[in-house]
């Protein structure tokens, strides 16, 4: 391992070009023959270019109702929408839905098809010719970090559930859409995988500035992933429509408050990131390196272990030199993904990450999945032991402002009495009913 000279911290600035639009939700109301309340009730909101947006609330609030408004799956009963400022009902519906990508759970692909096929399927019926569509492709594949030589030409039943859901984002970005959709595309996989793909949109998101809009029931996801959090209760009315940090700080109502959980004040450990750990370079090893060089680097760099890297620097394993064998680095013999997490991933899901692996740390990697470093675990804790302490004494700061309950009463008490001075007026006016 180096020493603490070697350390350096990962700053990343999304300096990309916006590629998304805007969004605009002016009074939307969505009702259905025979219910007494609307589905949706006077929804108005913006949704600001290139920001990732999450709906989020319980059951039955209107939130995947009001996503498929948007590309016209449902028809809104009254009010507007607007996308990049054009009336979505001015548009043909097909040709709407081919501008907008849709992501949903478990990838949803067609089993027939190889994955190159579907990915290809909206590029299709917007009349690519075959050598653009191909390359998109290969593009979008190695985008959402699936070998295109490996992958391309597999059908869905020989994918994992979070391959089959990397190939469906692919396929939603296939036609380059300002906007996409996602209804609740990392509900159908474990938790590990879940991380692994929030991780990978936020990365996608960092280089693609697309308008996204995503239903969730996980407030931590929507914490995680949102540059803004909707949050609804019945009939999709706004309870609060905020940044994850307002939302964490100052809940506009009880619903709010009650929603997000106790302890609000920790979960603004999902606010910190990956990038804001110092972190430390792990020696590296490439597929085709002589064994002999790899093994005097790595001992000259106080290193017992290496990671290895594809051609395109992604991590494909992290391994003791006692293991390797040969003249040459060779691939993984196994099949399996390498437990990494983005830079842009949560302190809790670094530290949860480390959990599982027999090192000392985490592989974190930057854009386009490329190795950056490795995030330790004592740089790991103490970061997260002083954000928590930090939060804890912001909620005790905040409690010891508030009132007491003695100062209360004696506030009550100072207020004058209201009416004419009539003893037995006043006592009739207190008993009216407000408004009356």
């Amino acid at each position: 391992m180096s020493t603490d000279t070697d350390r350096t911290p990962d700053h990343s600035s999304n300096t990309t070009e916006v590629s998304g639009v805007e969004i605009v939700f002016d009074e939307v109301v969505k009702t259905y023959p025979g219910l007494q309340y609307p589905a949706v009730d006077r929804l108005s909101i913006t949704i600001p270019a290139g920001e990732i947006v999450m709906f989020v609330g319980p059951s039955g609030c209107g939130k995947t109702t009001s996503l498929k408004m948007i590309n016209r799956l449902l028809e809104p009963t009254s009010g507007t929408i607007t996308i990049d400022g054009v009336d979505i009902r001015k548009r043909d519906d097909d040709d709407l839905r081919r501008h907008i990508g849709f992501v949903i759970q478990g990838g949803s692909l067609f089993p027939h098809m190889t994955v190159a096929q579907n990915i290809a399927m909206v590029p299709k019926l917007l009349k690519w010719d075959k050598s653009r569509t191909a390359d998109r492709v290969e593009e979008l594949l190695d985008l959402v970090g699936l070998d295109p030589g490996r992958f391309r030409d597999r059908f869905p039943r020989e994918l994992s559930g979070g391959e089959q859901q990397r190939v469906g984002v692919a396929r939603g970005l296939a036609a380059d859409p300002p906007v996409i959709l996602m209804d609740e595309p990392f509900g159908a996989v474990d938790p590990i995988t879940r991380q692994r793909l929030q991780d990978e949109l936020l990365t996608i998101q960092e280089a693609l500035r697309k308008t996204i809009v995503c239903v969730t029931h996980d407030i931590d996801e929507a914490i995680k992933l949102g540059d803004r959090i909707l949050i609804t209760e019945a009939s999709a009315k706004v309870a609060q429509y905020d940044t994850p940090a307002n939302i964490l700080s100052s809940p506009a109502n009880d619903f709010v408050r009650d929603f997000v959980g106790a302890g609000s004040a920790l979960k603004t450990l999902s606010l910190s990131r990956v990038d804001e750990v110092q972190l430390y370079h792990q020696s590296s090893a490439r597929v085709g390196e002589s064994l002999a060089e790899v093994t005097r680097r790595a001992r000259d760099h106080g290193d017992r272990s290496v990671i290895l890297l594809d051609r395109n620097d992604r991590p494909l394993d992290w391994v003791w030199l006692s293991d390797l064998e040969g003249d040459q680095i060779r691939e993984p013999r196994h099949d399996r993904d390498m437990l990494t997490v983005s830079h842009l991933a949560t302190l809790n899901d670094a530290l949860n990450s480390m959990l599982v692996s027999i090192h000392d740390g985490v592989v974190v990697t930057g854009g386009n999945d490329k190795y950056v470093g490795v995030a330790g675990f004592t740089e790991v804790t103490q970061l997260i032991t002083r954000k928590a302490t930090e939060a804890h004494e912001r909620e005790t700061a905040d409690i010891a402002r508030a009132p007491s309950d003695e100062e209360l009463d004696e506030q009550i008490d100072e207020v004058p009495d209201a009416g004419s001075g009539d003893d037995d007026g006043d006592d009739d006016d207190r008993q009216r009913p407000e408004g009356e």
